[in-house]
């Protein structure tokens, strides 16, 4: 599937701060999210199909990626 990312509204958290280093995160029609570097907006994006990304968000709540000591 191929997804126009032209017209996509990008955004970044609200907790990120003034330096352009965030991760950006866009909502897509047929309820895809695209993720992309903020440091190179016109660079690769992400696509997560809506199952995906839910199971993304759900590791990221679990702490599922995070560095053990």
């Amino acid at each position: 599937m191929t997804i126009d990312l032209t017209g996509a509204q990008w955004f970044k958290s609200s907790r990120s701060g003034p330096a352009n280093e965030c991760v950006e995160v866009a909502w897509l029609e047929a309820g895809h999210v695209g993720v992309r570097d903020s440091k190179n907006p016109t660079g690769p994006a992400l696509i997560f199909a809506p199952d995906e990304w839910d199971a993304f968000t759900a590791g990221v709540r679990d702490a599922e990626f995070s560095r053990g000591a």
